[in-house]
């Protein structure tokens, strides 16, 4: 008796260890859950549109901006000395655009007898020259006004300062990276899940981001899937020819693929910075035991079967009465 007690024992224990050990991987292998997760952001690379000292700083590293706030200023003496140039080009181009109109006028009302028609002509063209002069130093003036302008650069966006080395009295030329900005507006959460858990996952699905710093959970939904990732293991040949892998090992590791998470919330108190380690959940609707719902699955079947079963015995002694009556009750041929 006490033999069997204990086969029974070791037996309902090692059916318990195989169904925890059957969860666990269930759990690991299938679902939607990854530790490999960053918290990413757009950076804003700022740099002038115009070269010159810098003359002023206006922000401070880690600072936050708003959209439109000064963030420094370029010596601005030649630009300003540039536009009264211009500006003087246009009073000048503008006072010999009206005096040739009005010699253009004065030669149109004479008559043939005081002036030939090709003088009136060149009076005419020399009237259109001056006044397409005029309108180029019109453009210069404008151009030389958006040049001052821009020694005023601004924030393109709402974010933070980051990793600022400008300093006054350097010069900047055009399109030299002087800061980088944060996008505020653009943090997200790019996870990379196995593609086994990839069925799992759709779009507005809620998701809870944990910190690898502690803290909170952050919320937040599944905004996209990508559609592709390099295969790093078959790049193209030489003549855009497929370089097949000739080597294939036993074990396959499952490829990650990139998953966008939108924050929609984020405690109070909780510090998000790019870069950050993060754990992603799914949280499942609600969980499904895998051994539970793979012993419903076999019932299932299990009654399927002998439903169908049942159905098809009396189906065939029915087909089998109804022929043999009707062989009985078929009138047999006339003597």
């Amino acid at each position: 008796m006490k033999t069997i007690a204990r086969f029974l024992v070791t037996l309902v224990i090692i059916a318990i260890s195989c169904a925890a050990a059957y969860e666990l991987w269930n759990y690991y292998m299938l679902s939607p859950w990854t530790r490999d997760a960053r918290v990413q952001a757009d950076v804003v690379t700022v740099a002038p549109d115009v070269s010159g000292f810098v003359s002023d700083i206006r922000v401070k590293d880690n600072q936050f901006v708003h959209k439109g706030d000064v963030l420094f200023v370029l010596d601005q003496e030649r630009y300003k000395a540039a536009l009264a140039a211009a500006e003087a080009a246009v009073a000048a181009r503008k006072a010999d655009m009206q005096m040739r109109q009005q010699e253009a006028d004065r030669r149109t009302k004479l008559t043939s007898l005081s002036i030939s028609d090709e003088a009136k002509q060149d009076a005419l063209y020399t009237a259109n020259s001056a006044a397409a002069a005029h309108m180029q130093a019109v453009a210069d003036r404008m151009t030389a006004r958006i040049n001052l302008e821009r020694t005023v650069i601004r924030a393109p966006v709402n974010g933070f300062i980051t990793n600022l080395t400008l300093d006054i009295g350097q010069y900047i030329s055009v399109g030299t990276r002087a800061m980088a900005l944060i996008d505020s507006d653009s943090y997200r959460v790019e996870g990379y899940f196995e593609e086994t858990k990839i069925p799992a996952l759709k779009p507005g699905d809620a998701a809870n981001i944990i910190l690898m710093s502690g803290g909170p959970a952050l919320r937040g939904h599944v905004d996209s899937i990508s559609r592709g990732i390099t295969d790093r293991d078959n790049p193209n040949g030489p003549e855009l020819l497929a370089n097949a892998n000739p080597t294939f090992e036993w074990v396959r590791l499952a490829q990650r693929i990139p998953v966008r998470i939108h924050i929609d919330e984020v405690p109070e108190g909780v510090l998000i910075s790019s870069g950050m380690t993060c754990t992603v959940v799914i949280p499942e609707r609600p969980y499904n035991w895998a051994v539970p719902a793979l012993l419903r699955q076999a019932q299932s079947v299990i009654l399927n079967a002998a439903r169908s079963y049942r159905g098809q015995g009396p189906r065939s002694n029915a087909s089998l009465t109804s022929r043999g009556l009707e062989r009985a009750t078929r009138p047999g041929p006339a003597s």
